[in-house]
Protein backbone atom coordinates (compact mmCIF):
# COMPACT_ATOMS: atom_id res chain seq x y z
CA UNK A 1 0.00 0.00 0.00
CA UNK A 2 1.99 3.03 -1.17
CA UNK A 3 1.49 6.31 0.56
CA UNK A 4 -0.66 8.93 -1.16
CA UNK A 5 -0.53 12.69 -1.49
CA UNK A 6 -2.45 12.81 1.80
CA UNK A 7 0.17 10.78 3.64
CA UNK A 8 3.22 12.01 5.48
CA UNK A 9 6.31 12.76 3.42
CA UNK A 10 8.38 10.46 5.59
CA UNK A 11 8.95 8.78 8.93
CA UNK A 12 11.87 9.55 11.26
CA UNK A 13 12.65 7.16 14.10
CA UNK A 14 14.83 8.18 17.04
CA UNK A 15 16.48 5.29 18.87
CA UNK A 16 17.10 6.51 22.39
CA UNK A 17 16.14 3.63 24.71
CA UNK A 18 17.13 0.97 22.18
CA UNK A 19 20.06 -0.32 24.23
CA UNK A 20 22.09 -3.40 23.23
CA UNK A 21 21.87 -4.47 26.89
CA UNK A 22 18.08 -4.78 26.49
CA UNK A 23 17.77 -6.79 23.24
CA UNK A 24 14.05 -7.38 23.76
CA UNK A 25 13.54 -3.71 22.77
CA UNK A 26 15.59 -3.83 19.60
CA UNK A 27 13.58 -5.50 16.84
CA UNK A 28 10.41 -3.39 17.03
CA UNK A 29 11.89 -0.12 15.69
CA UNK A 30 13.27 -1.91 12.65
CA UNK A 31 10.03 -3.80 12.02
CA UNK A 32 8.23 -0.44 11.96
CA UNK A 33 10.90 1.04 9.68
CA UNK A 34 10.58 -1.93 7.29
CA UNK A 35 6.78 -1.67 7.31
CA UNK A 36 6.88 2.04 6.48
CA UNK A 37 9.46 1.39 3.78
CA UNK A 38 7.28 -1.37 2.32
CA UNK A 39 4.54 1.25 2.08
CA UNK A 40 7.02 3.28 -0.02
CA UNK A 41 7.36 5.90 2.71
CA UNK A 42 10.85 7.40 3.13
CA UNK A 43 12.32 6.31 6.47
CA UNK A 44 15.23 7.70 8.47
CA UNK A 45 16.47 5.99 11.64
CA UNK A 46 18.59 8.10 14.00
CA UNK A 47 20.80 6.20 16.46
CA UNK A 48 21.62 8.09 19.63
CA UNK A 49 22.76 7.32 23.19
CA UNK A 50 23.74 3.64 23.56
CA UNK A 51 21.86 2.63 20.41
CA UNK A 52 24.90 3.72 18.35
CA UNK A 53 26.61 0.55 19.62
CA UNK A 54 24.28 -1.38 17.28
CA UNK A 55 26.21 0.15 14.38
CA UNK A 56 29.50 -1.37 15.57
CA UNK A 57 30.39 -4.46 13.52
CA UNK A 58 29.58 -7.64 15.43
CA UNK A 59 27.18 -6.14 17.99
CA UNK A 60 23.74 -6.37 16.33
CA UNK A 61 24.53 -9.72 14.71
CA UNK A 62 24.93 -11.31 18.16
CA UNK A 63 21.61 -10.02 19.51
CA UNK A 64 18.08 -11.42 19.26
CA UNK A 65 14.92 -9.77 20.58
CA UNK A 66 13.82 -13.18 21.88
CA UNK A 67 15.32 -16.66 21.96
CA UNK A 68 12.24 -17.73 19.96
CA UNK A 69 12.77 -15.13 17.24
CA UNK A 70 14.75 -16.51 14.29
CA UNK A 71 16.25 -13.18 13.18
CA UNK A 72 19.11 -11.28 14.73
CA UNK A 73 18.84 -7.55 15.32
CA UNK A 74 21.19 -7.07 12.37
CA UNK A 75 18.78 -9.09 10.21
CA UNK A 76 15.97 -6.73 11.26
CA UNK A 77 18.14 -3.69 10.51
CA UNK A 78 19.05 -5.07 7.09
CA UNK A 79 15.41 -5.77 6.33
CA UNK A 80 14.54 -2.14 7.08
CA UNK A 81 17.42 -0.99 4.87
CA UNK A 82 16.25 -3.31 2.08
CA UNK A 83 12.94 -1.40 2.11
CA UNK A 84 14.79 1.91 1.81
CA UNK A 85 15.38 2.97 5.43
CA UNK A 86 18.44 5.15 5.97
CA UNK A 87 20.41 4.59 9.19
CA UNK A 88 22.18 7.60 10.72
CA UNK A 89 24.61 7.71 13.65
CA UNK A 90 24.77 10.65 16.05
CA UNK A 91 28.39 11.82 16.17
CA UNK A 92 28.06 13.03 19.77
CA UNK A 93 26.71 9.63 20.84
CA UNK A 94 29.50 7.87 18.96
CA UNK A 95 32.03 9.98 20.82
CA UNK A 96 30.31 9.43 24.19
CA UNK A 97 30.28 5.66 23.60
CA UNK A 98 33.89 5.56 22.41
CA UNK A 99 32.90 4.33 18.95
CA UNK A 100 35.09 5.11 15.93
CA UNK A 101 32.83 7.00 13.48
CA UNK A 102 34.77 5.50 10.56
CA UNK A 103 34.29 1.88 11.72
CA UNK A 104 30.53 1.36 11.41
CA UNK A 105 28.55 -1.34 9.63
CA UNK A 106 28.03 -0.89 5.91
CA UNK A 107 24.28 -0.36 6.41
CA UNK A 108 24.92 2.97 8.15
CA UNK A 109 24.16 5.74 5.63
CA UNK A 110 26.15 8.40 7.49
CA UNK A 111 26.02 10.75 10.42
CA UNK A 112 22.96 12.58 11.66
CA UNK A 113 22.05 13.76 15.11
CA UNK A 114 19.90 16.17 17.04
CA UNK A 115 19.75 18.90 14.40
CA UNK A 116 18.73 16.54 11.60
CA UNK A 117 16.16 14.72 13.72
CA UNK A 118 14.70 17.97 15.06
CA UNK A 119 14.42 19.28 11.49
CA UNK A 120 12.28 16.23 10.70
CA UNK A 121 10.27 16.64 13.91
CA UNK A 122 9.60 20.31 13.08
CA UNK A 123 8.52 19.46 9.53
CA UNK A 124 4.74 19.00 9.60
CA UNK A 125 4.97 16.73 6.57
CA UNK A 126 7.01 14.12 8.51
CA UNK A 127 6.01 11.84 11.37
CA UNK A 128 8.40 10.90 14.17
CA UNK A 129 8.59 7.96 16.55
CA UNK A 130 10.90 7.54 19.52
CA UNK A 131 12.06 4.12 20.68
Amino acid sequence: MPYTEHSADGLALLLWAADPDAPERLATPFFHAAAAGAMELPVEVYFTARSVRLLVPGVAERLRASPRHPKTVLDAMREAVSFGAKLYACTDALHAQGVDPQALIAECAGHGGAVQFMARAADLRWRCLVF
